[in-house]
């Protein structure tokens, strides 16, 4: 008796953005409507424009809007405050000079040079120094340091929105919304966060792959650069603690921190003190720009209050962020099914932004894929996107005023520069709450359609929720359902 023939896998048919988003259906009637069904996507071969080739263009075409954002710096120098009212302000320039990165400098290596930045971030702003020609500090080379780190942030953008692609799985249109975020078009060529990014990008695509020690590696190495990766592993504790599938999380913690501590000890053992001063300068320093807490100061300031002092933000900062992942810990938990990887990581990161003592324009870069990947829906991103870009604009005019001495009336109100701190913040925290939603309401998630489940959760994707908070606390006698029926959408 011949073995029957194993049935032909269909390719598989990814999400149409024009038929599945209500805002972007709406905007294509104008040109004919939704794509057809005669197209059939992910059947029928798209010749030369593919996705991932369709993503690399616009990416490059938002890269060379960015660079026409940072144009009049780039012809006139950057110097306060001129490189703040023009809005084509970039650490990269004023740290060659400032740091001495353009006199031989290298963050780390050379004895007592502080760098306030993680180890892995200081060898990188040391190592591109490198490549500038010339000899000295001129305007001429820093520019050209601009220049070199721009085109190697424009390489980390590309990498970025491809691994979001790769971790979509029947969306990989969503990765559009990092090719084309407003604010990181605005934002990607102040500092190396993009870098970052890149890092905890590529780690969660190797945890969607099922590869956790790959994955640590990665977010160890973006820890170093950054710390905010690290807080991607929060998410994966929660997952592992509601599906009882310990070891591939403890694999990624594991490698994280061995990774991090391979590029960290050495320097600690040569030079403890330029190491530390990092800590000692996050620890140390007041209410950063743009932060809440900066907000209050300027608040307390107007109604003759004193200003919250560097310890006092030190400990509510971390007292609130501790209290919010164990909210979302919490939800994590007892929510009705087992929320996504991503979901999670976005809820973590976004509390850590809103509670942290230094909020910079480039932060939002951090978000951004974390959004496309946990609420793919163009009008809720644009939303946010919208008071984000508000909040851009508007720390450069408080700067630019700081630093002339001109007139209050020739400078915005400080109020105004508030009310666009107060709107980034109200606009991520209204970002969290359609994510809760989601995850108390499954069936209204836009990415768990047919049979996905989590497409980033790797060894979590399609598990069964074997530990339900609720359940245990509340000791109903409700039965369980089966795994198969808990992961039906």
């Amino acid at each position: 008796m011949e073995p029957k023939p194993k049935p032909r896998r269909l390719p598989l048919r990814i999400v149409v953005p024009s038929r599945n988003d209500p805002l972007l259906k709406n905007l294509t009637e104008g040109i004919g409507g939704p794509l057809g069904r005669y197209t059939a996507p992910g059947l029928v071969t798209p010749g030369f424009f593919t996705v991932e080739r369709v993503l690399i263009l616009l990416t490059t075409a938002a890269a060379l809007l960015a660079v026409l954002v940072k144009t009049p710096c780039r012809i006139n120098g950057w110097s306060a405050p001129d490189h703040f009212y023009q809005a084509c302000y970039s650490d990269w320039p004023v740290l060659f000079d400032s740091r001495g990165l353009g006199q031989g400098v290298f963050p780390f290596l050379t004895p007592d040079a502080g760098f306030e930045y993680p180890v892995l971030l200081g060898l990188l702003a040391g190592a591109t120094a490198l490549l500038v020609p010339g000899d000295g500090v001129s305007a001429e080379r820093a520019l050209g340091y601009f220049d070199i780190n721009a085109v190697l942030a424009v390489l980390a953008w590309l990498a970025t929105v491809l691994a979001t692609m790769r971790m979509a799985n029947r969306r990989p249109w969503d990765a559009a919304m990092v090719a084309l975020a407003p604010a990181l078009i605005l934002s990607v060529f102040i500092n190396w966060d993009i870098w970052a990014v890149l890092l905890a990008a590529l780690g969660m695509l190797a945890f969607a792959r099922n590869r956790p020690v790959l994955a640590g590696v990665l977010l160890g190495l973006g820890t170093a650069l950054k710390l905010y990766p690290v807080l991607i592993l929060g998410a994966v504790l929660v997952l592992a603690l509601r599906t009882l599938r310990l070891r591939p999380a403890w694999q990624a913690v594991g490698a994280a921190a061995a990774v991090w501590l391979a590029v960290n000890v050495p320097f600690m053992i040569a030079d403890f003190t330029g190491w530390k001063y990092f800590l000692t300068f996050t620890g140390e320093r007041p209410a950063g720009y743009s932060s809440v807490w900066f907000a209050w100061n300027i608040v307390a300031d107007r109604w003759g209050q004193a200003a919250a002092e560097a310890q006092f933000i030190n400990f509510w900062a971390y007292f609130l962020f501790a209290a919010a992942c164990a909210g979302i810990a919490l939800l994590g938990l007892a929510a009705p099914r087992r929320p996504r990887l991503a979901q999670l990581a976005f809820l973590i990161v976004a509390a850590f932004i809103l509670t942290n003592k230094v909020y910079s324009p480039q932060f939002v870069l951090w978000l951004i894929p974390l959004v496309a990947l946990a609420r793919p829906r163009w009008r809720d991103f644009l939303v946010w996107q919208f008071f984000e870009v508000l909040h851009w604009w508007a720390i450069w005019m408080y700067l630019g005023g700081l630093t002339s001495g001109g007139s209050d009336r020739n400078n915005i109100d400080a109020a105004i520069y508030v009310w666009a701190v107060a709107g980034h913040v109200l606009a991520t925290a209204w970002l969290m709450a359609r994510v809760v939603g989601d995850i108390l309401n499954p069936a209204r998630d836009p990415v768990r359609r047919l049979d996905v489940d989590d497409p980033q959760g790797g060894p979590f994707d399609h598990a069964p929720d074997r530990f339900r908070l609720h359940r245990k606390l509340s000791g109903t006698g409700r039965s369980r359902r089966p795994a198969q029926e808990a992961e039906t959408p």
